[in-house]
């Protein structure tokens, strides 16, 4: 999309030419001839640039720009002039003007100082959006004051200016993306790009070209050469969430690239140095998975330089009411609506809840409560019936003293009806095709 500008020129000549010049660059134009039907324009529509004239019938170009950056503060205002001063142009500049130009207006300048403003913009929101993410990695900002994610966030400190690869292990929803950008945001890496990727989302198919990108004519239908995904991350980290669903032929490919620090692009005749840090993550026993032949050996010990175990909600009991507080207010200001707190029994069945899902399940659910609450408060009602139910089914397979499949068996046959296939499998904390393949080893039916 093109930057719209808005010109306020009272002399049709100038006002005209300065309109076609801008619209055959390719700008979006809108002109005007005095103040207040520039006001009222910028009611309706926003202007990335305002260029005005400082002698206006009525309100002058100064007062226009003064209004102007009191609704938008970052509002671009150029103010050109035939009668130049020192005292006029301090006043512009101290009103806000980007510059200020003397007529006749000389209009390759003109153009240059409006493209030199754009640049200069976008290199403010660039900064912006850099420390806006840098404030939300920054270890203060992780929730939770329980002794188990303290030890954590001490243990991510002292590795996350390092070189060294990292994995991550944790149940499903436990903060294991959180932690990696938190790494990557807290490092000498901070300013390159920072590359995610679930192993298990992308079909075994496209995964390599993807991450390798592939020379135009490596295959059907690669009709132009395209990079990868390890050749974009270059100087920056790249997080490889569920390591362990990556594919044998790929976990080879993988090896490579730590080793040798070297990319070959599908179909390419030539490889490229690449400097990576790898951190990666999974739910699963990659240990286990290593002594079945599923993983290799020597890439297990490559990308787990450093290990780190997030725990599972329910190891962290104490955190459950900061982060409840943390997603209510996250939610109220996002939805708009009202709700401040959380009423005494709502309380306790959270911290009775084992939270399978972990953080991302208490991130759904107080959302759908916000949601739905009428008033300021999230009572139990508002809450899922699995939260209301969790605790006598807790306490019925304490009772009978069953084992861990013979619960998540259970729990499967309870909750299948009533919650989505992901979610269950995300409360397991398993994947959903082991949880098909726990539906087929048990002979339990699809949810009707």
């Amino acid at each position: 999309m093109s930057e719209r500008l808005l010109i306020v020129v009272e002399e049709d000549p100038l006002r005209e030419s300065l309109e076609r010049i801008f619209l055959s660059d390719g700008y979006e134009v809108d002109s005007v001839k005095n103040a207040e039907v520039a006001l009222k324009a910028l009611d309706d529509t926003f202007y990335d640039l305002i260029i005005a004239d400082i002698i206006l019938p009525g309100m002058s170009g100064i007062e226009l720009l003064s209004k102007a950056r009191e609704r938008d503060i970052e509002q671009l205002v150029i103010i050109i002039t035939g009668f130049p001063s020192l005292e006029t142009a301090v006043d512009a500049l101290r009103a806000g003007a980007y510059d200020y130009l003397v007529k006749p207006i000389i209009y390759e300048e003109l153009k240059r100082v409006v493209r030199n403003a754009f640049k200069e913009k976008a290199r403010i929101i660039e900064t912006l959006i850099k420390k806006k993410i840098e404030e939300t990695y920054d270890f203060e900002k992780i929730i939770g004051d329980s002794a188990e994610i303290k030890a954590i966030i001490n243990e991510v400190k002292k590795i996350a200016d390092s070189k060294s690869n990292v994995l991550l292990l944790g149940e499903t929803g436990t903060g294991k993306e959180l932690f990696a950008k938190a790494i990557h945001y807290n490092s000498s890496r901070r300013d390159k790009q920072f590359i995610a990727i679930n192993c298990s989302a992308i079909p075994e198919n496209l995964i390599e070209s993807e991450l390798f990108g592939y020379a135009k004519g490596a295959f059907t239908g690669a009709t132009a050469t395209k990079r990868g995904l390890f050749e974009e991350a270059d100087g920056g980290t790249f997080f490889l969430d569920e390591i362990g669903e990556l594919s044998q032929p790929l976990q080879a490919k993988l090896l490579r690239v730590i080793d040798d620090h070297e990319i070959r692009p599908l179909g390419g005749v030539h490889s490229r140095k690449v400097d990576i840090r790898f951190i990666t993550a999974t739910n699963r026993d990659v240990a286990a998975l290593v002594k079945e032949g599923a993983f290799r050996e020597d890439l297990y010990y490559r990308i787990n330089v450093v290990t780190l175990r997030l725990p599972p909600l329910r190891e962290r009991k104490g955190d459950i009411i900061a982060l409840a507080k943390h997603f209510l207010v996250k939610y109220a200001y996002d939805i708009g609506k009202n709700v401040k707190f959380i009423d005494e029994n709502a309380v306790k069945l959270l911290k009775d809840y084992s939270w399978p899902g972990n953080i991302r399940e208490m991130q759904n659910i107080i959302e759908r409560a916000v949601l739905i609450a009428d008033k300021d408060t999230i009572h139990p009602e508002h809450l899922p019936e699995g939260i209301k139910t969790a605790e006598s089914f807790m306490s019925e397979a304490l009772d009978k003293a069953l084992s861990i499949e013979d619960y998540t068996k259970g729990f499967i046959l309870r909750h299948q009806n009533n919650i989505i296939e992901q979610k269950l499998a995300d409360m397991l904390g398993i994947t959903r095709k082991a949880l098909w393949e726990k539906r087929k080893k048990w002979n339990i039916p699809k949810k009707q």
